[in-house]
């Protein structure tokens, strides 16, 4: 054998072995299809490390030097993770292409024990054969302004929830409650425009339709002037006199004015986060977490004929900026699916505000645009189906040709008033043929204006007034609150669905026929903070913290210069009113059924909330609280509400068991003898220490939740978190039911297993924010 032979045969069985660390699991496949067997695809969960639970985490005395710990089940991934690094040649980071994505790379770098010459960063927005392959071949040092900008972001989130949150304790009386510096203000949003419904004077108004008639052509106009100006109609007597006098037979009804235009509608740049979340909501019925959840999943990869394809792009994004090669793609599916007069004859390009066009983030869009909805509808389900549906068309129709709609107006002078008709037509649907921003079409009226002319005389044949009441500001919903959200410039693109999900989740505000409302306990934690932290309630102040990191991601600010700026004179505030802080009532807007004093919301040490009588302890009227808004004054019982009759007896006197409910939860009382004990929800599950109890819910001294075997202290099996009822199919132990903030869990009982597996369709939600 020659000896270049040989060294090329030494050269190839010593192949490099590359790691490559994602954010999330789901998206491995996908990635190793395209990369080959060389690389080793692993996942860090999302975040490895965090500032601790218990304290700051930072040191204010030594420019704001924070101190990370392990997150506690993320310990078996580190470790694993730094066994596979250290075997490895090189280790390329690739988790997501955003700013928390950066911290999350930084932050396994730190705990990998190899050096910094084998670790490289990498990004792709969309996970194709082309941009992964691009990313490898073009890696990067970690970017730290980037990972400074999302930590003085945590610090700035840790720090206003951990210095305003004791307010509230001591304020309220509940120490269950929160605040934080995004999540308040956008309870502000809801709880100011619950103020202006309840402020609101509805006002009458009237409008005037008429049917009008051109030798045996009708169609319908409305009133709109009188003696040439806008005018209101403000009551019936107004209307009726209008009626009378368009009807008069001395009333001639001339056409005074015949307009005719074509005008062209331009499409709109294809979806960013916040855009797709609205669209999303308005056609498809989708919460904003569950849009986020399931492009989540067309992101990371779905199977196609047993290949893993990623089908869209990076879906937490607010640039509207396309490719070359998606507008190229774009235009040769266009071209030969619609004709050449369905594209532009210049291209579609769209900037939004300040973008940097060079940016490296594009657009939601499909990832593959020959992919059609209906060539995937095999290979997905129902909601992936629908959204991936909704992206595909809002991006190709936004490189369409404009629609050509024609407008036809017609103003009819009868006597001192005027009157207007008018119709739109679609020429030519042009962007139109795949979507429609309004979710209606054009209107192309089934009554058609006749072909009028200037000084055509018209009949009016029929009046009718109708009458109207102006309305007041409609709640927010979902899709709402997130635009006011970006409009206001609060939050970012992946913290819209944690923000709205959190305020929901601590009751201050309720979601009802997709409005959200704001509680009593909402709008008392609402006003104690506006009225003592104007600073940070400000819209204004929030979107300038944004703007704020945003100069610290690009190089223009100091991190921690920014931190202390905010530092000192919040700290002031904060220590100016825990020293004045008094105890605050929250009265409810109901009467004691009994006394007629007002009722107060009030919460137990275990955090329940109920109504209790405000003439205690003369009156000990308490009435249990579900669900304040709908709370009925006048059929509130000052007794628990019987809930039910379980299948117990009284350990007394054997009588039949009935479940209420009172102020401090729910018991179970004897409908015989009134014998009263302690409900125990039992989870169905057969403690797996004893073989003979079961695992029931239970209450610590402190009123924290747990789960433990009901024969105790027979036996002291525990757990924490509340037991599925299956076995880890890795080890065999029990399974848990386990809330994070990416989502419901059922994870592994035992702490040498690993095993974690999404509940339903549920996936990792960035975990990128405590705001």
């Amino acid at each position: 054998m020659t000896g270049a032979v040989a060294e090329k045969k030494e050269t190839k069985s010593k192949k490099e072995k590359i790691l490559v660390i994602v954010e999330s699991p789901a998206k491995s496949k996908t990635i190793k299809k395209i990369l080959g067997d060389s690389y080793q695809i692993e996942a860090s969960f999302g975040h490895v490390r965090n500032l601790p639970d218990n304290v700051l985490g930072f040191d204010v005395h030594n420019g704001f030097k924070p101190t990370y710990v392990i997150i506690p089940d993320k310990k078996k991934v580190v470790s694993k993770l730094s066994d596979l690094a250290k075997r490895s040649d090189r280790v390329l980071l690739a988790s997501d292409p955003d700013r928390e994505g950066e911290a999350i790379a930084w932050h396994v770098r730190e705990l990998l024990p190899v050096g910094d010459e084998k670790i490289q960063r990498i990004e792709f927005n969309e996970i194709t054969p082309k941009a992964v392959k691009y990313a490898v071949e073009h890696s990067r040092d970690i970017d730290m302004d980037r990972v400074k900008a999302q930590q003085t972001r945590q610090i700035l989130d840790k720090l206003v929830g951990y210095k305003l949150s004791p307010v509230l304790w001591k304020q309220l009386g509940n120490y269950h409650l929160s605040a934080g510096r995004v999540q308040s203000v956008a309870l502000r949003m809801i709880c100011e425009r619950e103020e202006e419904i309840e402020a609101f004077v509805p006002k009458e108004y009237w409008s005037i339709h008429t049917i009008m008639d051109k030798d045996g052509k009708i169609f319908e106009a409305e009133v709109n002037k009188y003696k040439g100006k806008k005018f209101d109609i403000n009551n019936e007597e107004a209307a009726i006199k209008i009626k009378e006098a368009l009807l008069s037979p001395s009333t001639e009804c001339i056409v005074e004015k015949v307009t005719k235009k074509e005008t062209k509608r331009k499409p709109t740049a294809p979806f960013i986060t916040s855009t797709l979340q609205r669209a999303a909501s308005t056609k498809l019925g989708f919460g904003v977490s569950k849009t986020m959840q399931v492009a989540q999943k067309l992101y990371e990869g779905m199977e196609i004929d047993g290949t893993p394809v990623g089908l869209i792009t990076y879906m937490r994004t607010d640039s509207v900026r396309i490719s070359d090669d998606a507008h190229q793609m774009a235009k040769d599916f266009i071209l030969n699916n619609y004709g050449k007069e369905y594209y532009p004859e210049k291209t579609n390009i769209y900037v939004k505000g300040k973008q940097n066009v060079q940016d490296a983030h594009e657009a939601i869009r499909p990832s593959y645009p020959e992919r059609t909805p209906e060539s995937l509808k095999p290979y997905l389900e129902p909601d992936q189906y629908k959204l991936y549906k909704l992206i595909w068309e809002k991006f190709m129709s936004s490189q369409m040709a404009p629609a050509t709609i024609a407008n036809k107006t017609i103003d009819i002078k009868a006597g001192d008033y005027n009157l207007k008709a008018g119709t739109s037509k679609v020429m030519f649907d042009g962007f139109l043929k795949l979507y429609n921003d309004a979710d209606e079409e054009e209107k192309d009226a089934d009554v058609k204006i006749p072909d009028l002319n200037e000084g055509d005389k018209v009949k009016c044949k029929e009046v009718t007034p109708k009458q109207h009441f102006t309305q007041p500001p409609p709640r927010y919903n979902e899709a709402s609150l997130v635009k006011a959200l970006e409009e206001h410039g609060i939050g970012r693109p992946s913290t819209y669905a944690t923000i709205i999900t959190v305020i929901q989740t601590r009751k201050y505000v309720e979601k009802k026929d997709k409005a959200l409302i704001p509680t009593l306990l909402g709008r008392t934690v609402c006003k104690q903070l506006v009225t003592q932290f104007s600073e940070i309630m400000d819209y204004k102040f929030t979107a300038g913290m944004e703007e704020k990191l945003d100069l610290i991601a690009e190089k223009k600010a100091v991190w921690n210069i920014v931190l202390q700026e905010f530092y000192t004179p919040f700290m002031e505030v904060v220590s100016s009113v825990m020293k004045d802080a008094k105890r605050v009532t929250i009265e409810s807007d109901k009467k004691c059924p009994n006394c007629g004093r007002i009722m107060l919301v009030k919460t137990s040490r275990f955090g329940t909330q109920f109504l209790g009588c405000s003439g205690y302890p003369e009156c000990k009227t308490i009435i249990s609280l579900n669900n304040i808004n709908e709370l009925d004054s006048t059929n509130e019982e000052t007794e628990p509400k019987e809930e039910l009759t379980i299948d117990e007896k009284c350990d007394k006197c054997g009588g039949p068991m009935s479940m209420k409910i009172g102020p401090y939860g729910k018991y179970l009382e004897c409908k015989d003898c009134g014998n009263r004990k302690k409900y125990i929800r039992s989870t169905g599950v057969k403690c797996p220490k004893c073989g003979e109890g079961m695992i029931v819910e239970k209450k610590s001294k402190h009123g924290k939740i747990f789960f433990g075997c009901n024969r105790y202290p027979d036996c002291s099996y525990a757990l924490w978190d509340e037991p599925t009822g299956n076995k880890c199919p890795e080890c065999g132990e029990l399974l848990l039911k386990k809330m994070t903030k990416n989502g419901e869990f059922e994870v592994c009982s035992s702490r040498t297993c690993s095993y974690r597996k999404p509940i339903n369709t549920e996936t990792n939600e960035e975990n990128n924010t405590n705001e």
